[in-house]
């Protein structure tokens, strides 16, 4: 029996391991069309982890050193994109201004909206946003919030409830064209935090769908610009924007909102589904403030899972 020598030994591996670093590395110059598959493969960039691991177990069992020394490239570029967000969360710094938000999106079909509402507020969080709530469940998400949160702002089917004083609250319309007009999924509100004016920003945007050709997030983009418009219009210069984003950050169609806007630095919070959460959708990103690190909660009756995140604002904000 003849045997390949041994530098031909998991070539394909090595050769799967030269693709993946090279998706990781240059995923913006994936096309977007048709299908928008550069935004496809940028939902789900940190997964390319999993790939790799699956490649370094294969390159074992193949026993094939070019391989493994393949397999360096993808580490390194992973653990260069996605490394910091396995780091633990820093302590409090003494006389920090931090602010400790939630995100829920609570789900219009949740059999238990009071014990979701008792849940979040057991966070302890400042500011509270929640996305899908629907006229049947809202009083029982005031009545059980409202103790710990007596300052809230509802507009259509999006909510905020913080600790301190809301002094102004309006719809914040990021409608894509051709969805009829009672469609309400955005609200911004100015609190008065103990660290100076914040402008509050809750979304949902438009929901996405993967089909047989490609994905479907037209609506989702649209709404994405329309809400980044109104992020770089706000005179307000903390801003702090939760919700339902359907998208992970890396996805080139929330650029109009990372272009602007910081992320989280540390966590991956996958967020959905709830059985298993394969991508954080469920995002908080700011503006003249850090999102230290982001970090799931326990299930409620939701299909989405809570994200809690420490956002630091700036000391050189008012």
């Amino acid at each position: 029996m003849r045997y390949a020598p041994a530098t031909r030994r998991g070539t394909v591996i090595a050769t799967l391991a030269v693709v993946v670093a090279g998706v990781s590395a240059f995923h913006r110059a994936v096309p977007n069309s048709p299908g928008r598959m550069g935004s496809l493969v940028e939902s789900f960039l940190p997964w390319t982890g999993a790939v790799v691991v699956l490649l370094l177990v294969a390159a074992l069992v193949r026993r094939s050193g070019v391989a493994l020394v393949a397999l360096l490239l993808p580490v390194a570029i992973w653990v260069q994109e996605f490394g910091g967000l396995l780091l633990p969360p820093p302590e409090p710094a003494p006389g920090g201004r931090e602010l400790v938000v939630v995100q829920h999106n609570v789900s219009d079909e949740n059999p238990d909206p009071e014990g979701t509402a008792r849940a979040l507020a057991a966070s302890g969080a400042d500011l509270i946003a929640l996305e899908e709530l629907v006229v049947p469940a809202l009083s029982a998400y005031e009545d059980a919030l409202g103790v710990r949160y007596p300052h809230h702002a509802v507009h259509g089917t999006v909510g905020l409830w913080s600790k301190y004083p809301i002094s102004e609250d309006q719809l914040a319309d990021i409608r894509p064209r051709g969805i009829e007009e009672g469609w309400s999924r955005g609200l911004r509100a100015v609190v008065r935090t103990p660290y100076g004016e914040v402008a509050a920003y809750v979304a949902h945007l438009p929901s996405v769908r993967i089909g047989a050709g490609g994905l479907a997030s037209a609506r989702r983009d649209e709404s994405a610009r329309a809400l980044g418009a109104l992020v770089r219009a706000e005179k307000v210069r903390t801003v702090i924007l939760m919700g339902d984003l359907n998208s992970a950050v890396d996805d080139r169609g929330l650029a109009p909102l990372t272009s602007q806007l910081n992320v989280a630095e540390r966590g991956f919070a996958f967020s959905f589904p709830t059985s298993f959460p394969v991508a954080r959708i469920d995002q908080v990103l700011a503006r003249s403030a850090t999102v230290g690190h982001i970090r799931t909660l326990p299930a409620t009756g939701s299909d989405h899972l809570p994200v809690a995140a420490r956002v630091t604002v700036d000391a050189t904000s008012p």
